[in-house]
């Protein structure tokens, strides 16, 4: 909402941001501020000058261009051919940027009514020559009306204002004229009736009633039905087409056209057996209009959704082979969309090198990719950049090889070069996996040319001593030197490095210690391992004292929490204060199920026993005033709302239930076919006037309103390996489904029991029939609904506590044996025991009763002879920590811990845990809801480096999750880490990136002719030795690449 300004401000403002659009016009946050501000003026001229600015460096949608459209044919002279021609050439200029139904409307209502206006005065501007003329005007109406055709819900807007200018034309022709166009539409109307949209399904559908009509005064009334059957059959086919999108269509705008529900649909017609381009191609136009609006609204990550719409759009119409002239002005349109893309930039520089003769490609190609290096968000973006200049590079390389750029290598090393240097520049951290200056060295070694060896080698002297804890950096140098045979040198590197502060020490080492096997003698390799050890020595004493330093802090984090806790117990309840959420286990009504109504005694015991404890400080009388701290009952005080209507806000609903009582929370969610909504009251007792609003009628639509947990399912006993897939589909056949939730396995890594919530109770009563159901052998499913006044009955409440750990039992004990054993003391609900990989048992299992007093009874156990080994029984619940861990654990724990970004909010720890244990073994995750972050523990290094080294991104409910290294001392990294070449897994450092195969070259020439000791006759030594090679010939020398690297610094 644009604030009240007065005139000296709003021209101060108004100098200040075109200030920074001088210096920034890439700035797309500017120029929104620039137009509000000049709309804050109340001065046309500043209006106008700002959306033109926005229009000359961006493209621009509808709320730029009909505000600029409609000053200019408000003050421009309509009887003037030159006014008029300006105001179509703006029309075709705002047309190009994004679709617009609202636009392209506006566009054909001003050409009917320019050409309606010339036909009633009989008399057109001498100037204008063909335009307005009958002809023009169908080919231009077409023209128009053409680009949105392929909007499903919004073409007919268009294509019935052209419709209806033909039928006036061929109603006022005669003559063989009146047979032409007759013609004519007749072709418009068989197209329209084959094209697929939203009105196909009315009785009074209009292009097939207007054929029925036109067939009737236009064509002999013999061949009527004939036709009708012909156009009849096309029609179909259309129908088919709409209706395939129907419900797609209908769910996006139940979602408010957001741009996940453009992404969804969109994925659903890309996975087409083949794909429609008349539906997909204006798809696309859609998403990515609506991501240009949010962007210019400042709506985070449309940027991010825009790039990734117009990508996807290009990449798809490649597939589809059009033709270079309708791909090449896509790309156009892209670049003015998104011009900090690098992604989008290197496929026009890929397309441009294919679509054009080797010497135009380069002429074209250099232009962009100069243009882009005056975008600042471009060159602010470590990502994007280095996707522009890996394409602009690899144009100039194939150049090279083909011979059109001859033997001149020099430009291609000045653009590496300038990336490298603009990348570091980009970012602090520059570019952690060092594409660019790997790319340098393998076209070093693909063109095989002296100079570019020796340039190598600086560059990753260079490239090492800016990064100067990355353990990749210092890897990349010594290879170079190794393939370069340059011995001594690389010794003198890893000696200095070894004991250095890095982030993958073990790396340098094992690149060391590798190196002497193959090139050293006995005596290097003796000595390498003796600075090894006392490298690994050194480190370790560091590791234990950040260690160290992280338990105080966390210690006295622990303690500053407990003291703040206490003084917050001892202060006075106000019942006005609002609690903090907490999480709350549901509880079953298994009752629902069997049919059983008896009441159990637990409650009131548990009751009883809490009124006998003391209140300290407090007398018995004192007590009994006091009121009681209000606990969070969310079972109890929320209410379930379905069958609201499109677009509801959250004011109406609290407008609806205000007077019930006091409304903690309000949520609203989108589901695929109904939005629904959950209202939380403070207390329980405002829920019986909250059902009083079922059937009630909000924007004319009767809602639903019901106890949440009636909707709501208790169900476990399930498979081991069912996941959410398998909840959704075995239950989703009973309803819509509104949640799924999974319990966390941090404290209990066996838990299986989850919620799913309808969106009505009918349905959760249908599910019931699902109890009983045999789901394997031994094992049947319990389904009851989900009752919270049965919280005792829960199978799950008391787990940890029926639950034994069982130690130190031999090799040969089976699981019948320990059955066999343990049901003397009760029901054995399971037996899980931890077999290796050969069946055996690795020495330890866990064994569930039915109940508490079994499971204590089993512990008279403990140190029972089985099978010549005696065994440990101890209750197995892991909330219980022990208070002496073995010395390094919480070293190994942080080795086998990886860091989890990029989470969507409100993510549930049961659901990530599944979504990874896909990809790796877990052993435990914790979700830090502030922050969308996670910590993963694994079930060891190897299992946290296949993670970490992933190459393939791991997509979760919509988000690309970063899997970065966990740091221990502070923050963790926001670096993700790089796939590398290959993978090895003995541990996995904090903040590595990548992992090669450390200490060995590549494709080593002279492979046992080099000297084993130093370095290759006439190769650069590293460090200042280097310059001296190659200064002779006219080549440009080490000294020469030295300063051109540093001029970039």
């Amino acid at each position: 909402m644009d604030v009240a300004m007065d005139e000296a401000d709003s021209l101060e403002a108004l100098s200040g941001v075109l200030e920074c659009l001088t210096e920034n016009p890439y700035d797309i946050s500017l120029h929104a501020e620039h137009i509000r501000i000049a709309r804050a003026t109340n001065l046309d001229d500043q209006v106008e000058s700002a959306l033109e600015m926005m229009t000359a460096f961006w493209a621009a949608g509808e709320s730029v261009w009909l505000p600029l459209i409609e000053r200019r044919t408000s003050t421009g002279d309509l009887e003037s051919p030159e006014d008029l021609r300006a105001i179509l050439d703006l029309y075709t200029r705002a047309e190009q940027d994004y679709l617009s139904i609202p636009l392209l409307q506006k566009h054909l209502e001003f050409l009917v009514e320019r050409y309606e206006h010339f036909a009633e005065s009989e008399s057109k501007p001498e100037g204008l020559g063909e335009l307005f003329s009958p002809d023009w005007m169908n080919e231009t109406l077409a023209k128009v009306a053409d680009q949105g055709i392929g909007h499903l819900t919004k073409s007919h807007l268009l294509w019935d204002i052209r419709r209806d200018w033909e039928f006036e034309r061929l109603q006022n022709a005669s003559g063989e004229d009146r047979e032409r166009l007759a013609n004519l539409v007749e072709a418009m109307l068989l197209e329209r009736l084959q094209q697929p949209h939203s009105s196909q399904y009315t009785s009074t559908y209009i292009p097939r009633t207007a054929y029925s009509s036109f067939t009737t005064n236009h064509k002999p009334h013999d061949q009527y039905e004939s036709l009708l059957v012909q156009a009849t059959k096309l029609r179909s086919r259309s129908v088919k087409g709409y209706q395939l999108r129907e419900r797609l269509e209908a769910s996006l705008e139940q979602a408010s056209f957001s741009l996940e529900g453009y992404a969804y649909y969109l994925g659903v017609e890309r996975r087409r057996k083949t794909p429609d381009m008349f539906v997909v191609k204006p798809l696309y136009e859609r998403a990515i209009a609506e991501a240009d609006k949010r962007r210019l609204s400042g709506e985070p990550g449309a940027e991010d959704a825009l790039r990734a719409f117009w990508t996807g759009y290009v990449d798809f119409l490649r597939s589809q082979s059009v033709d270079d002239e309708q791909l090449l002005l896509t790309f156009r349109r892209g670049m003015r969309s998104v011009p900090a893309s690098g992604e989008l930039l290197a496929r026009y520089m890929r397309f441009l090198e294919r679509a054009l003769d080797s010497e135009e490609a380069a002429v074209q190609i250099s232009v962009v990719y100069e243009k882009a290096q005056s975008v600042a968000p471009l060159l602010s973006d470590v990502e994007q950049l280095v996707a522009a200049v890996l394409a602009r590079a690899g144009f100039e390389k194939r150049s090279i090889e083909a011979g059109s750029s001859g033997e001149d290598y020099e430009s291609l090393l000045q653009i590496l070069v300038d990336g490298i240097s603009k990348v570091r520049k980009a970012s602090k951290t520059g570019d952690p996996r060092l594409r660019l200056e790997k790319y340098l060295s393998a076209v070093a070694q693909c063109l095989d040319v002296d100079d570019l060896h020796a340039n190598a080698v600086v560059m990753w002297e260079d490239t090492a001593k800016h990064y100067k804890t990355s353990y990749l950096a210092w890897t990349s140098y010594t290879d170079v030197l190794i393939k370069e045979h340059m011995y001594d040198d690389v010794r003198k590197v890893f000696r200095d490095v070894s004991a250095k502060h890095l982030d993958w020490p073990e790396a340098i080492w094992d690149a060391w210690v590798s190196f002497e096997q193959l090139h050293g003698t006995v005596e290097e390799l003796e000595n390498a391992l003796a600075h090894v050890e006392r490298a690994q020595t050194q480190v370790n004493a560091r590791r234990a004292k950040e260690a160290e330093k992280a338990q105080l802090a966390a210690a006295q984090l622990i303690a500053e929490t407990q003291a703040s806790t206490v003084l917050a117990a001892q202060a006075p309840v106000s019942v006005k204060t609002e609690s903090a959420p907490e999480t709350i286990a549901m509880d079953v009504d298994p009752s629902a199920a069997t049919g059983s109504h008896s009441k159990r005694k637990a409650d009131d015991e548990d009751s009883a026993e809490s009124s006998k404890r003391p209140r300290m400080a407090l007398t018995e009388k004192h007590t009994e005033e006091q009121p009681a701290k209000l606990k969070r009952d969310r079972e109890n005080s929320t209410v379930f709302v379905g069958d609201l209507p499109a677009g509801v806000e959250d004011e109406e609903l609290r407008a609806l239930f205000k007077d019930c009582g006091v409304i903690r929370e309000v949520k609203i969610t989108q589901l695929p076919n109904s939005l629904v909504a959950t209202v939380e009251f403070l207390e329980r007792d405002s829920v019986p006037a909250a059902l009083t609003k079922d059937k009630k009628r909000v924007r004319g639509k009767e809602i639903a309103v019901h106890l949440a947990w009636r909707s709501t399912l208790y169900v476990t006993n399930f498979p081991e390996d069912a996941d959410d897939t398998f909840i959704r589909t075995l239950f989703g056949k009973y309803g819509e489904i509104f949640d799924v939730r999974w319990p966390s396995k941090k404290f209990k890594s066996t838990r299986r029991f989850c919620y799913v919530q309808y969106t009505s109770p009918t349905s959760a009563e249908n599910a019931l029939e699902l109890n009983g159901t045999d789901m394997e052998e031994g094992r049947r499913l319990s389904v009851y609904i989900s009752n919270p006044e049965r919280r005792k009955e829960r199978t799950d409440s008391d787990a940890n506590e029926r639950e034994i750990y069982i130690a130190g039992l031999s090799k040969l004990v089976t699981k019948e044996d320990l059955e066999t054993l343990f049901k003397t003391y009760g029901n054995v609900k399971d037996v899980r025991m931890i077999l290796d990989d050969k069946g055996k048992s690795k020495g330890f299992a866990f064994i569930e009763f039915t109940t508490e007093p079994e499971a204590r009874a089993a512990l008279a156990a403990n140190n029972h002879e089985l099978k010549k080994r005696r065994m440990a029984v101890t209750l197995a619940d892991s909330r219980v920590k022990p208070k002496n861990k073995a010395p390094g654990y919480r070293e190994e724990v942080r080795n086998r811990s990886v860091r989890v970004k990029n989470l969507p909010p409100n993510t549930q720890e049961g659901l990530l845990q599944q979504a990874l244990e896909k990809h790796a073994k877990i052993k435990r995750v914790e979700v830090f809801a502030d922050i969308n972050e996670a910590e993963l523990e694994l079930e060891s290094p190897a299992e946290a480096g296949k993670l970490l080294l992933r190459q393939d991104p791991i997509e979760f409910n919509g988000n690309t999750l970063q899997i970065v290294a966990e740091n221990t001392t502070g923050p963790p990294t926001s670096c993700p880490i790089a796939p590398p070449s290959g993978t090895s897994g003995f541990f996995v450092p904090r903040n590595a990136v990548s992992r090669p195969r450390a200490g060995l070259g590549s494709k080593q020439r002279g492979f046992g002719t080099g000297q084993a000791g130093g370095s290759r006759p006439g190769a650069p030594a590293a460090g200042g030795s280097a310059s001296s090679a190659n200064s002779g010939g006219g080549a440009k020398g080490q000294d020469d690449f030295r300063k051109m690297l540093l001029s970039g610094k």
